[in-house]
């Protein structure tokens, strides 16, 4: 039977499913913690992307028809996680707060990409005084804790609290400026290192122009570990969005669903046995952040060569040598 499924192209290795190739680049642990990683981040692109189709309300919506929701209504077929305090249906807040959510993580990431890398490849090529001050700025900028450099960011662009545009633009621009001196370090170091190659020396004894170096030459081959940073940085900006919103630095609830806001609301609902309206928001800010940081970090170990090494080595010497020996030949 053996034979004749080896005839027909179908062993052991043509019957598993098919997998990417970091996911079989895993084993054991590694793996378990990729595809947990994997499966939480895609439920909450999902939820974000097909909230509108998910909530049965609006996320500023106080009544149906002509009837009010109620406050603090125990959950029901029509309110399956309750109400809030304020009336809102605790179901619909915590799924248009995906929506929030990945917005500004898209936001934060994006500006603090940019000025990062912008920063780093002038930096890192040029030297000198302009070296010297950027990595003073970086430093400067790093010795703030990341939620209190957030909260000033997000008083001096909008004092605090705004509409949809402002809010989302005034978070995005608190969460971006953290991650910024992130990005500008790891571009630096890189670029420093790449600019020393022979094929940049090369390009400047032909006589290509300095800009064209940094940026077809160096600036292409100093950023192929950003999107490893990207997916963990991407949890804190989810942490720190649900700061400034716990502290009331963030957006107005009629403007945006937003975790931090809704769980700051419900913290004496908790004192008064009142759990439905902080257990949604809160499990929402967990299993985010876990998802993320577990996606982030295995992927950072998958990119890591000792590693694949080590994992090489450790495979049975079947796996590695599918037809036998090296005396076979």
């Amino acid at each position: 039977m053996n034979q004749l499924l080896a005839h027909w192209g179908v062993g052991p290795r043509r019957r598993r499913l098919p997998l990417p190739a970091g996911v079989r680049g895993s084993a054991g642990l590694q793996r378990v913690m990729l595809l947990t990683g994997a499966v939480l981040t895609g439920l909450f692109l999902l939820a974000a992307l097909l909230a509108p189709l998910l909530a049965p309300h609006g996320h500023a919506q106080l009544r149906s028809g002509e009837e009010l929701f109620g406050s603090q209504q125990r959950p029901s077929a029509t309110h399956p996680l309750g109400t809030t305090i304020a009336g809102y249906d605790v179901l619909s807040r915590t799924l248009w707060g995906t929506r929030t959510a990945l917005e500004i993580i898209v936001a934060a990431l994006l500006l603090s990409v940019v000025a990062g890398v912008l920063l780093g490849l002038l930096s890192g090529y040029l030297g000198g005084w302009v070296d010297r001050l950027l990595v003073g700025l970086a430093d400067a900028m790093y010795a703030f804790p990341s939620l209190l450099l957030a909260i000033i960011m997000s008083i001096v662009i909008s004092g605090g609290r705004s509409s949809l545009v402002g809010g989302l633009g005034a978070a995005a621009c608190s969460v971006a400026v953290a991650f910024v001196p992130q990005y500008f370090r790891v571009v630096r170091a890189e670029v420093a290192r790449v600019k020393a190659e022979p094929f940049v020396e090369a390009a400047r004894v032909i006589g290509t122009g300095m800009w064209r170096i940094m940026f077809r030459h160096v600036l292409r081959n100093s950023v192929r570990t950003l999107p490893l940073i990207l997916t963990i940085n991407a949890s804190e900006a989810i942490l720190t969005l649900a700061g400034l919103g716990f502290l009331g630095f963030g957006i107005e609830p009629n403007s945006a669903a937003e975790w931090g806001y809704d769980l700051n609301r419900s913290v004496t609902d908790v004192t008064s046995g009142i759990w439905w309206t902080a257990l949604p928001p809160g499990l929402a800010i967990v299993l985010t952040v876990l998802g993320t940081t577990l996606l982030g970090e295995s992927l950072t170990d998958l990119a890591d060569p000792r590693l694949r090494r080590r994992q090489g080595e450790g495979r049975p010497l079947t796996e590695t040598v599918p037809n036998g020996g090296p005396g076979d030949d």
